[in-house]
């Protein structure tokens, strides 16, 4: 059974930083490209960043330069650093992992055919 567990969230003033962590069982990890998404207040789902199976990343324009997402085989958990935080960063942070026939390949991350945790709530405020 694939399980994600995210963890790390918290309250941070703006300017501030978090470091989150998604741990991750049931699959072949190293295989699989993971995704961090989010869901701001009032908004939808929108992806935030991407590691490929190779360690290729990727970020969404309003984190870039930010944020900074890396992975550990190993310990079959992937991060989410986030600096200078915002107010526009608050949120409920997803990591996501694909159905298993999509090793070492792209998907879509907002799609429900996916496997998401449950979140960790990122809160920046004064």
């Amino acid at each position: 059974e694939v399980q994600l567990v995210e963890s790390g969230g918290g309250w941070v003033q703006p300017r501030g930083s978090l470091r989150l962590s998604c741990t991750t069982s049931g699959f072949s990890f190293s295989n699989y490209w993971m995704y961090w998404v989010r869901q701001r207040p009032g908004k939808g789902l929108e992806w935030v960043s991407k590691i490929t199976s190779g360690r290729t990343t990727a970020y969404a324009d309003s984190v870039k330069g930010r944020f900074t997402i890396s992975r550990d085989n190993v310990q079959k958990t992937v991060y989410l650093q986030m600096n200078s935080l915002e107010f526009e960063d608050t949120g409920v942070y997803y990591c996501v992992s694909p159905r298993l026939s999509y090793a070492n390949r792209d998907y879509d991350p907002l799609s429900s055919n996916v496997f998401r945790g449950r979140g960790t709530q990122v809160t920046v405020s004064s």
